[in-house]
């Protein structure tokens, strides 16, 4: 029996032993893997510790070094992540990566169709750092294109079938070596299921056919993770992909409000706006508004704040009294927030092509289109001259954040995973909570960490670590000179405004310069 109990406190210390080493492993700086994907091995660089870090709370303080294990960071990762899974005394069950569904217990906040409204969440006990997602899918503006909505995407409008549980990917991935920096944060998913880009306050009623209440769908979520945790957090980031990503512009004030109201001013609110970065612009070839995809931007957004009783933030609605939509549009209600938000944006968004009728669907491109495509890019680029934290790759796309290689795409040789956590950074250093605080640049750039990052190259796929492209017709892969082509690129007309010969200009794109 007494080589028993030697036996047991052995083996109990080497537990605690082992979760010392994982609760140091914690606190360390995060640490980007060296990956290889689609043949293109990326190396990211340890993050060197400033020493102002030192002074910061948070698990970027922890003055560890790794560079001892850079050059093996791939088994280094899968083996942290092994001892992590294995670790049975440091918790009652084994480590849990899918996020599990909880319905609103107030009823009284609806998807559309009036079922209760929810959210995925993935709690980790420990970490002060939250992250709230909102999901995106377009949106509806009348009887005739929800009740086509509902038909079509009903998961989209009622929770009555959604999975009991989902997994994370991007930035809500719970692997380090997907999700580098926020891997072991709370992670809460809030589908969409509102329609109204996450603006309505308005219920079903025996007047109405559907309920619009993504504002409040929000405002209810936030009160139920109080009672999780999110009282004594740290970070709370609202980020949002599409309709999402507008949602964040829209709501994060309204967040960061409601957690001072509720007592809790020491929770830094931020925004990570991922492709809702719309413009307003005239479409290429006007149609009449008859349903979502073809109805240009600005009509679609009048007739849905109307039909939503949309909300927008207060500072954005006062610049802009009796025309709220305008604040739908991210170069407009930006500079009147005071909430920090970083930025995402394909330069040429496949949405706003969309919605601008500008349709790639296996047939090239005519002269005409492909100058109205250049000249959105740089309509693009001018709205973001001034955003202090951006991403904008020049690539054809849409959403990023969530995406499996949100770490393979570069600007200027900066991956978002990198660019955010400089940014996070740069809020500490700044002791700045707010958007303003942030454009006034108190304290100069951190040396090798860039937050303003804008391709500046003219046109579509560019950037030689944009997603690969794919025939619409034939889902065969296409090459990047290939691609052009198709879009009705010429080189001897590009090469000769370039002032270069033309085969080199070819011999550029072929190796992704």
């Amino acid at each position: 029996m007494r080589s028993r109990g030697r036996f047991r406190s052995s083996t109990g210390l080497s537990a605690v032993r082992s979760c010392l080493l994982l609760l140091i492993i914690h606190l360390s700086a995060p640490v980007e893997a060296r990956r290889v994907r689609g043949g293109r091995a990326q190396t990211r660089r340890v993050q060197q510790q400033q020493p102002e870090q030192q002074r910061m709370e948070g698990p970027e303080s922890f003055p560890l070094d790794f560079s001892a294990v850079e050059s093996n960071m791939d088994n280094f990762m899968v083996q942290v992540k092994n001892l992590a899974q294995s670790l049975y005394p440091c918790s009652a069950q084994k480590l849990q990566q899918d996020m599990k569904l909880h319905l609103l217990k107030n009823v009284s906040v609806t998807c559309n169709d009036g079922s209760p409204a929810g959210y995925y969440i993935k709690e980790s006990k420990g970490s002060r750092r939250w992250l709230l997602f909102l999901e995106g899918g377009w949106y509806c503006f009348s009887k005739q294109t929800c009740n086509s909505r509902y038909e079509t995407m009903r998961n989209l409008m009622s929770s009555t079938k959604w999975p009991q549980s989902r997994r994370g990917t991007g930035i809500l991935s719970a692997e380090p070596e997907e999700n580098p920096h926020w891997w072991n944060a709370n992670m809460v998913f809030i589908p969409y299921c509102s329609s109204d880009v996450w603006s309505g306050a308005s219920p079903k009623t025996g007047h109405s056919d559907y309920a619009f209440m993504g504002s409040l769908i929000i405002k209810e979520v936030v009160t139920e993770l109080l009672t999780k945790g999110l009282d004594k957090a740290k970070v709370l980031l609202l980020a949002g992909s599409s309709a999402g990503g507008t949602g964040v512009l829209l709501n994060v004030d309204h967040v960061a409000e409601q957690m001072h109201s509720a007592g809790h001013r020491g929770v830094q609110v931020r925004g990570l706006a991922d492709s809702g970065w719309f413009l307003d612009n005239k479409q290429y070839k006007f149609t009449d508004c008859l349903d979502t995809i073809s109805c240009a931007p600005t009509e679609a957004i009048k007739r849905g704040i109307r039909y939503w009783a949309g909300l927008v933030p207060e500072t954005c609605g006062q610049a802009h009294v009796g025309e709220e939509w305008n604040c739908f549009f991210g170069y407009k209600v930006y500079p009147t927030l005071k909430s920090p938000v970083f930025v995402v944006q394909w330069v040429f968004d496949e949405a706003q092509l969309t919605v601008d009728n500008i349709h790639l669907t296996g047939q090239p491109v005519h002269e005409a289109q492909w100058r109205y495509i250049e000249n959105l890019g740089r309509e693009l680029r001018s709205t973001l001259r001034d955003i202090p934290a951006i991403f904008a790759p020049a690539c054809l796309s849409h959403e990023l954040i969530t995406r499996t290689y949100w770490m393979d795409i570069q600007v200027k040789g900066t991956s978002l995973p990198r660019a955010l956590h400089c940014w996070d950074r740069s809020l500490h250093l700044n002791g700045s909570h707010s958007n303003h605080g942030l454009k006034k640049n108190r304290t100069p750039p951190l040396r090798g960490c860039p937050l303003h990052l804008i391709d500046s190259c003219p046109w579509p796929h560019c950037n030689p670590t944009c997603p690969t492209i794919r025939d619409q017709l034939t889902g065969q892969e296409m090459s990047v000179v290939q691609f052009l082509k198709h879009m009705g690129f010429d080189v001897q007309k590009m090469a000769q405004q370039q002032g270069m010969d033309p085969k080199r200009l070819l011999g550029m794109l072929s190796n992704g310069s």
